[in-house]
C-alpha cells in the first residue's frame, strides 16, 4: 500500500469514509426508509474487528476522517468499544457519529469517554404531532432528552440535522435557526433527496439552499460562506451577530460532487463510491475470505477510481439506488 491513495479519475482524493455498521433503526422516516422492513441477517453485518480492518486500510490509503453511521448505529452492542479502537489507528485524525438521539442518555458519557468528540443528532421537528408523523413513531420527549445527555456528556460541537420538506416541515425553518443561535449548536438543513423508501420524494417539496437562507435572513442576518469550493457538505453560515451558525446540505440544488472526497462502507461491507451510486464493490467477500490488505486497498482504489463525475438528479438520466438511504448509511 505504500503510497496508494484513493483517486478516481477525475482527479478527487478521498479523505472521509463513512462507516455504516448496521442498517436497524427503531424509526421509519418518512424520508429514509418504508415502513415495512426486511433488515439484513445479523450474518451479514461486518463484525467490530472487520470494520476496524477495513478502517485501517481505508487510513493506509488516505482516509483521515471517520463517521459512525446506520441505520441508527447506537442499536448495536459496545458502540464505544468501536469508537475506542477507530481512535486506536495512527494518522486518523478524526471520528464522528449520527444518530437519531434515542440510545444517547444510556450510551453519552461511554462515548465521550471512548474518546468521541463530535456528534449529529437528526430532529425533523420541534413538534411532537409532526415527529410522529415524519419518523412514524412516538420518540421525540427521547430524542430531547439523548441531546441534553449529550450536553451532559461533555459534547459541545453537537450539530442537529434536520431533513427539510415542504408542506411537511419547511414552517420550522426559522423556529431551527433560533434554536441553533439559542444553544450554540449547529443546525444542519439538509435539502431533501430521493433516496426515501415510499418514493414519496418529488422535486416540488425540496426547499432549496437558496430558499433556505431567505426564510432564515428574513430574521436573522447571516454572513457569506467562506466554504464554497471545498470538500465540506454543509455550506456554513454565521449569524451576522455572532450567535452561532447554521448549515446547509444542498445536495439537489448546489450539488458539491466537483469536490466531493466521500465514500462509504455499508454495514453488510459495500463499497460505494457515491451515496447515490448504482453500483457497489464487494469488500466483504474478499474480506471473509481472507484476502490480503495489500489486495483490499487494490479494491478500495478500484472502486474509488470508478466514481462519476456526479450525481444525476438534475437530469432525467438519474437511477434511483436499490437501497434506501438507512441501508446506504447516512
Amino acid at each position: 500500500m505504500a503510497n496508494a491513495q484513493l483517486i478516481d479519475s477525475y482527479g478527487r482524493l478521498h479523505r472521509r469514509l463513512r462507516l455504516s455498521i448496521t442498517d436497524r433503526c427503531m424509526f421509519r422516516c418518512v424520508y429514509c426508509m418504508p415502513e415495512e422492513v426486511k433488515w439484513l441477517d445479523r450474518r451479514e453485518l461486518l463484525s467490530y474487528e472487520e470494520l476496524t480492518r477495513l478502517s485501517r486500510v481505508a487510513v493506509a490509503l488516505g482516509v483521515e476522517r471517520i463517521r459512525i453511521t446506520g441505520g441508527e448505529p447506537l442499536v448495536r452492542r459496545d458502540v464505544p468499544e468501536l469508537v475506542r479502537e477507530l481512535k486506536g489507528i495512527p494518522d486518523l485524525k478524526d471520528v464522528s457519529l449520527t444518530t437519531n438521539g434515542v440510545n444517547l442518555p444510556g450510551m453519552a458519557r461511554a462515548l465521550y469517554d471512548a474518546g468521541l468528540r463530535r456528534i449529529n443528532i437528526s430532529l425533523d421537528t420541534l413538534r411532537r404531532e409532526r415527529f410522529r408523523e415524519i419518523a412514524r413513531r412516538d420518540a421525540f420527549d427521547d430524542v430531547m432528552a439523548g441531546i441534553r445527555a449529550a450536553e451532559a456528556a461533555g459534547f459541545e460541537r453537537i450539530k442537529i440535522n434536520m431533513v427539510v420538506m415542504r408542506g411537511v416541515n419547511d414552517d420550522e425553518i426559522v423556529d431551527f435557526a433560533r434554536l441553533a443561535r439559542d444553544t450554540r449548536h449547529e443546525v444542519r438543513y439538509i435539502e431533501f433527496m430521493p433516496l426515501d423508501g415510499d418514493s414519496i420524494w418529488d422535486r416540488s417539496k425540496v426547499i432549496t439552499l437558496k430558499e433556505i437562507v431567505a426564510r432564515i435572513e428574513a430574521a436573522f442576518p447571516l454572513l457569506p460562506p467562506e466554504n464554497l469550493e471545498t470538500p465540506d457538505p454543509a455550506r456554513e453560515y454565521r449569524f451576522a451577530d455572532g450567535k452561532g451558525g447554521i448549515g446547509i446540505i444542498a445536495s439537489v440544488s448546489q450539488a458539491f460532487c466537483e469536490w466531493c472526497d466521500r465514500l462509504r462502507i455499508t454495514a453488510d461491507g459495500k463499497l460505494r463510491n457515491c451515496l447515490f451510486a448504482v453500483k457497489e464493490t464487494d469488500l466483504k467477500t474478499a474480506l471473509r475470505a481472507g484476502t490480503s490488505d495489500d489486495d483490499l486497498a487494490a479494491l478500495m482504489a478500484a472502486g474509488v477510481y470508478g466514481k462519476w463525475a456526479g450525481h444525476l438528479i438534475n437530469s432525467p438520466f438519474y437511477q434511483k439506488p436499490e437501497r434506501t438511504m438507512h441501508a446506504i448509511g447516512g
